[in-house]
């Protein structure tokens, strides 16, 4: 057998993580979810609960738990970047409206001593059809008593089996409110049903955090476009010494817009991904239209989806305003490397004529040297022809002298071409 992978088991198991709890109605279920938290400061909290009902602790690799804390239910789930708890409570009788909650039976000093910042809240009532009074529209005497009509929202759900209503309305303890009104369902089914509604007002939540991000990239992008179009004008009729200081207002522009990329392209994705597993959780619920009342479909289309558009303009705001001031920048530094390469070609130019003239003036002066040398050198022989005449040789310095100019200027003359010759090919091999 060959060596097990280390994840194997945690990779195999994923499938049966978060598994949805069976519900009996009637039953009382508050679910919170709080961000901006150490995942040790949360476990740490939960665990401060469990030790007070003498529960095992919450595991460092634990992603969820489910425990009996006397008369509710703890489901607490730990996800990427936010927690939540949901306390379900049984109920011996029907309730009245949504005054008899789970949050009721929590700690308060535990609730109070929550870390990180509270987002998600919502109390949700699971009642039998049976047992609730029916208004002449079909809609339960508790649905108008408990929430607003004007953002009233409802369907039939799973096959017709259970009916959801909310008016996604914060009441007066914070907290919205959901009633899902079951008629024969199975307790396994149930407790889908229900999670699917938590999930769909936890992602929706999550969702949202993406707009004050969106919203502050959409001030500094109409600041950033205008400055950009400024600069692309300056950048056609600008001149050599205009364009170094273009160049520093474009880097400027980069490095502002790549920072707020950088702070708010996370947070962008997550919307998406939010926003995705929403609109999955309403599919999944397979919803009917209740006669009258708009769908949850509906609503979040009409309310939700506004705001996700928002997110995903500023996205491709943001990257679109990123690539146009990479493209200006290339076209700025283009032009200054094309001037660059003028200034230098110019700089050759002017370097190859000096060159030219060096060689002129050296050509000068080594037909000066060569004259000089030819002057000097028929002295010397004139001196030797003088001295051979004293010692009684036939010879005659005037003769001499004349006859030994063309030898020496020859000779000199071929001597500091063989030089020069010498020097040229040293160079052009280095």
């Amino acid at each position: 057998m060959h060596t097990m992978h280390p994840w194997r088991e945690a990779l195999h198991n994923e499938v049966h993580a978060r598994p949805q709890e069976r519900l009996h109605a009637p039953l009382a279920l508050t679910h919170i979810g709080w961000v901006g938290q150490e995942i040790s400061q949360a476990r740490e909290h939960l665990n401060e609960l469990l030790r007070r009902r003498h529960l095992p602790q919450v595991g460092a690799d634990a992603s969820h738990l489910s425990a009996e804390l006397g008369p509710l239910r703890l489901r607490w789930e730990r996800h990427t970047e936010f927690h939540t708890a949901t306390f379900i409570k049984p109920l011996s009788e029907m309730p009245g409206g949504f005054d008899r909650i789970a949050l009721a039976d929590v700690p308060h000093d535990w609730l109070h001593a929550l870390p990180g910042q509270w987002l998600i809240g919502m109390h949700v009532l699971v009642l039998p059809r049976a047992g609730l009074v029916i208004n002449d529209d079909g809609v339960p005497a508790l649905v108008r008593a408990s929430l607003a009509d004007d953002t009233l929202v409802a369907s039939r759900v799973m096959d017709g089996q259970a009916e959801i209503y909310t008016d996604f309305h914060l009441h007066a303890d914070g907290f919205a409110r959901w009633l899902v009104v079951v008629d024969g369902m199975n307790p396994r089914r149930l407790g889908r049903a229900v999670q699917r509604a938590i999930e769909i007002e936890t992602y929706r939540m999550m969702a949202l955090l993406g707009l004050p991000a969106a919203r502050e990239v959409g001030a500094t992008l109409t600041s950033a476009e205008r400055e950009l179009a400024e600069i692309a004008e300056a950048i056609r009729t600008a001149d050599r010494t205009s364009e170094p200081e273009l160049l520093r207002r474009l880097s400027e522009q980069a490095a502002k817009v790549e920072g707020l990329y950088a702070r708010t392209h996370s947070r962008f994705a997550a919307t998406t991904a939010y926003w995705d597993l929403v609109q999955r959780r309403i599919a999944e619920l397979r919803e009917q239209r209740l006669s009258g009342l708009q769908t949850l479909g509906e609503f979040m289309d009409r309310r939700l989806l506004p705001a996700m558009q928002t997110c995903a303009a500023a996205a491709r705001r943001l990257q679109a305003l990123s690539e146009r001031i990479s493209r200006a920048s290339n076209l700025l530094r283009t032009r200054v490397e094309v001037e660059q390469q003028r200034s230098s070609q110019a700089l050759l130019d002017a370097m190859n004529r000096r060159q030219e003239a060096q060689l002129l003036l050296q050509s000068a002066v080594e037909g000066l040297s060569v004259a000089a040398i030819t002057y000097y050198g028929a002295g010397l022989v004139g001196y030797l022809a003088k001295g051979a005449k004293v010692a009684g040789l036939p010879v005659s310095p005037d003769v001499a002298s004349a006859a030994a100019v063309p030898v020496i200027a020859l000779a000199v003359w071929w001597g500091v071409r063989r030089l020069h010759h010498k020097i040229m090919s040293s160079v052009q091999v280095r």
